[in-house]
């Protein structure tokens, strides 16, 4: 029987990933269960020492620890060092390694969606560890231009001087349209009540030559992202098909498996 987990703030009693994991396990004919836990920021590093205590096999990190997880770990993999935020944890024998899979899977994501980002524009909201892999990742499949939005100007900027890209200001957005081809929300606000400001800087956004707006988010019943979408006739895709891809390469790294990524798709009910 082994056990593996999530670790969040509240936010782990809403995700999907404990239906995807059991299911899949189940299905792979591997004993184990799968948990959520809800850990507060001063108890992380404890957090994380726990999963040696209990013999965890391996953990998923998600919002708000993407990054801060990381002096607790004993190494990372070179595309999760890259990056500076991790959302895997394997756990074998004494040393916890972190890796990423949020960046590899949201490429598989649009591979899925047909969409090659190879030449094209790019508009992301968000500064955080989830934007981090997206920005990277667009970059190294040599999108043409990556336009970074964010509150925080230094985060904003520390980005771009990282993976390349431009530092965009809200005020700009505001201001002026940019084109771009695909945008993605990879901040943790996709309803009005989450982040009031940013809806209705969203609604007044003029994105000439969309084709794709991408929420990494899920589950919400008011999502001002697909609103956007849906009155310009822009295609929506929010976050579940890039948590299955993503669920796909962690299960890999925890069991040496290659699962059909179908298997994970189906378990969220065929990504809707």
């Amino acid at each position: 029987m082994k056990v593996y987990c999530i670790l969040s703030d509240e936010r782990a009693y809403r995700s999907r990933s404990p239906t995807i994991f059991s299911t899949v396990l189940n299905r792979a004919g591997i004993k184990g269960a799968y948990v959520p836990f809800m850990v507060a920021p001063e108890d992380l590093g404890r957090a994380i020492q726990s999963l040696r205590v209990l013999n965890i096999a391996g953990a998923n990190v998600t919002v708000p620890y993407k990054e801060s997880v990381i002096p607790y770990l004993d190494v990372l993999s070179e595309g999760a060092n890259i990056i500076g935020a991790i959302n895997t944890i394997v756990c074998s024998r004494d040393t916890l390694k972190g890796y990423n899979t949020n960046a590899i899977g949201f490429m598989d994501a649009l591979q899925h969606a047909d969409f090659d980002v190879t030449g094209s524009r790019a508009l992301v909201f968000g500064t955080g560890g989830a934007a981090k892999a997206v920005v990277f990742i667009l970059n190294w499949l040599r999108s043409e231009a990556v336009y970074v939005v964010g509150r925080h100007e230094g985060r904003t900027s520390g980005i771009v001087e990282q993976f390349g890209g431009e530092a965009t200001a809200m005020d700009r957005l505001a201001e002026e349209a940019i084109r771009a081809d695909i945008l993605v929300n990879a901040t943790s606000a996709s309803s009005p009540d989450e982040a009031p400001k940013l809806a209705e800087l969203v609604s007044q956004l003029s994105v000439p030559g969309c084709r794709l707006m991408l929420d990494l988010n899920y589950g919400r019943e008011e999502n001002f992202w697909r609103e956007w979408a849906n009155r310009h006739r822009v295609d929506f895709m929010d976050g579940l098909l890039p948590l299955a891809y993503q669920a796909r390469r962690t299960f890999a790294l925890w069991t040496g498996m290659q699962v059909p990524p179908e298997e994970f798709i189906d378990a969220l009910g065929n990504g809707k």
